[in-house]
This record gives C-alpha cells, sequence and structure tokens, in this order.
C-alpha cells in the first residue's frame, strides 16, 4: 500500500488518472497533455504500474494505459472498514 499513497502523492500523476478516467490512452497521448518530458511522464506511468494505479497493454508499437480501479476499490474498502471501526468505539 506504500506505493499506492506514493503514487497518490504526486499531482502529476493524480492527473494522469483523472485524465485516464476518460479513456486509454498511449504514453504519448498523455504526454501531449503536460509540459515536461516524454521519459518525465513515462517515469510516473512507471509509477502509477507499479502501484497496480493503472495496467498497460501493448498493441503493435503502441503501449496503452488505462485505469485500474481495482485497486482504488480494495483501498476505500479499507478506509471504511477504518471510519466502522472508529464509530463503534
Amino acid at each position: 500500500m506504500n506505493n499506492l499513497f506514493k503514487a497518490l502523492n504526486d499531482s502529476t500523476r493524480r492527473e494522469i488518472l483523472e485524465i485516464l478516467k476518460d479513456k486509454d490512452l498511449t504514453a504519448g497521448e498523455i504526454a501531449d497533455q503536460f509540459n515536461i518530458s516524454k521519459p518525465s511522464i513515462s517515469h510516473h506511468l512507471d509509477l502509477l504500474r507499479q502501484a497496480g494505479l493503472v495496467v498497460s497493454v501493448k498493441d503493435g508499437q503502441y503501449i496503452y494505459y488505462s485505469l485500474n480501479t481495482t485497486v482504488m476499490d480494495e483501498m476505500l474498502k479499507w478506509i471504511i472498514s477504518l471510519q466502522s471501526h472508529k464509530n463503534k468505539s
């Protein structure tokens, strides 16, 4: 879960997640929406992938990135369980 919080701790990575909620995109398409280098975007995408927040699928010469909501669902369940435990006390 540390990778998850580390990934979410950066505004660029959170913005990438926002962009990907609409549709799957290639790294180049994602990079076109930022004023930072493509290698920097690749680094951000790698951290998001390591945290399980995005998945990548190779299609020909392109790699498409998509949002993986499963990890977020698990995190929300964990947070809700903490909240419900607090309310029982």
